[in-house]
């Protein structure tokens, strides 16, 4: 399936390829185009728009979009939900909010400035979400 987001990836951009490809579609194509062309894009492709001004899988009632999906999508995974709230404060400038989302904002910052074509960038920084989950699920682990 196919799925469309605005180009110059950047922490909830990078982070709702991860959550589609690893819980919800692991054959996933992404597109990234500039915000004045997704609507033209989806209705030529047929694309699921994400994190993009007024699609349902977008910001909602201070959400992020991978906020979004995960409610969404029924996802009920303790660590998933903990990476949500980091996601979220990252995303959405609420860094004091959560030790861990100031990280997560500088590493974004760093692989834009690295790698400024978006696959590329989502491509490398999986890695770097592989491994935040997998924090997250020995901190949920704590809380039980």
């Amino acid at each position: 399936m196919q799925w469309i987001t605005r180009s110059h990836v950047h922490v909830d951009r990078v982070a709702c390829p991860w959550l589609i490809t690893r819980f919800i579609d692991n054959e996933a194509e992404f597109l990234f185009v500039p915000a004045s062309q997704i609507d033209k894009t989806v209705m030529s492709t047929g694309a699921i728009p994400f994190d993009a001004p007024g699609v349902e899988l977008g910001h909602h009632e201070g959400d992020c979009s991978f906020q979004t999906i995960v409610k969404t999508y029924g996802l009920k995974d303790p660590a998933l939900l903990l990476m949500a709230e980091i996601v979220g404060c990252a995303d959405t400038d609420r860094l004091a909010d959560h030790p861990v989302a100031a990280g997560l904002e500088a590493i974004a910052v760093g692989y834009s400035l690295r790698h400024p074509d978006d696959s590329e960038n989502i491509g490398l920084q999986f890695e770097v979400y592989d491994s935040l989950y997998a924090w997250c699920r020995l901190e949920a682990a704590k809380r039980r």
